[in-house]
């Protein structure tokens, strides 16, 4: 009697270990569920903030030696008012650059690139995006893709030539105005992605951000309707923006040149020639 009264003892405290794991077990996964279901809720309400990072106050052009420049207002069709900066260009019969910054900072940040455009004679046109310094309204794939037709056609209305000169986040804007737009010179892409959704894939393999992205840039879905001449720069050792996606984008198109740059970083094409390259395709054409 006192056997079995033992062996029932045992038998009641090997269940209750058995369900004291599965509760544990259970609510590590519960806790988990919660914890990823935040994550995935805090990349979906804070995805504009992630993407578009405007920072600082737009300097005036003349402070950051840029005297030729003009800063101008320039209102869109939704009444949507943009800063431009503006300058004719300084010889004659050559293009101008419109060109589309990053996805951080202001336009003063570029003014070494601007600069050097300017001293070779070009013309510049260079929004400051919706929502950026200088700018109303609130950025948007649709808005910057829209604000970027609209400054292409303010310029071939007033018969200029121009060249579509887009800077990482830029290179989406710069290539969705090139498939709309094939009347356009060159279209340079400065460490350019295939989509912003395949960048942020790679970073963030474990959430669904296909299904959470809503500005998805996906110039892999355009460069096979573009028709402009098209030149690509990337550095190997760019680690915001892969050499890879910059490479597929150039096996995906029958017209484009792809420049590896070794060592070039993200930011630092310019230093290695690349608007050098730029004005020698221009001189051939």
């Amino acid at each position: 009697m006192v056997q079995t009264q033992h062996a029932d003892t045992k038998a009641g405290s090997s269940h209750f270990g058995v369900e004291r794991v599965k509760n544990i077990l259970v609510g590590l996964l519960l806790t988990g569920a919660i914890i990823y279901a935040g994550i995935v809720g805090y990349m979906f309400l804070n995805q504009q903030s992630l993407l578009y990072k405007p920072d600082g106050e737009l300097p005036d052009p003349s402070s950051v030696g840029l005297a030729d420049v003009e800063m101008q207002s320039v209102p869109m069709t939704d009444g949507t008012v943009l800063t431009v900066w503006s300058a004719p260009a300084a010889v004659q019969d050559a293009p101008t650059v419109l060109f589309f910054h990053g996805q951080s900072g202001n336009l003063g940040d570029r003014a070494d690139r601007l600069r050097e455009i300017l001293n070779s004679g070009y013309g510049l046109l260079a929004p400051s995006y919706r929502g950026f310094p200088g700018s109303e309204g609130e950025p948007s794939e649709l808005a910057l893709i829209s604000d970027g037709v609209q400054l292409f056609d303010r310029l071939t209305g007033k018969g200029e030539a121009v060249v579509l000169h887009g800077q990482s986040l830029g290179t989406g804007i710069a290539a969705a105005v090139a498939a709309e737009r094939p009347e356009a010179e060159l279209l340079v892409l400065e460490a350019p992605f295939t989509a912003t959704v395949d960048v942020a894939a790679e970073r963030y393999p474990f959430l669904p951000i296909s299904v959470l992205m809503k500005d998805q840039f996906a110039t892999r879905d355009l460069i096979q309707q573009i028709t402009v001449p098209t030149l690509i720069f990337h550095g190997t050792e760019d680690e915001t923006i892969p050499l890879h996606h910059g490479q597929a984008l150039a096996e995906m198109s029958d017209i484009a040149q792809l420049y590896v740059i070794p060592d070039g970083t993200h930011n630092d094409l310019w230093s290695y020639g690349l608007w050098d390259e730029v004005q020698k395709n221009l001189s051939q054409n």
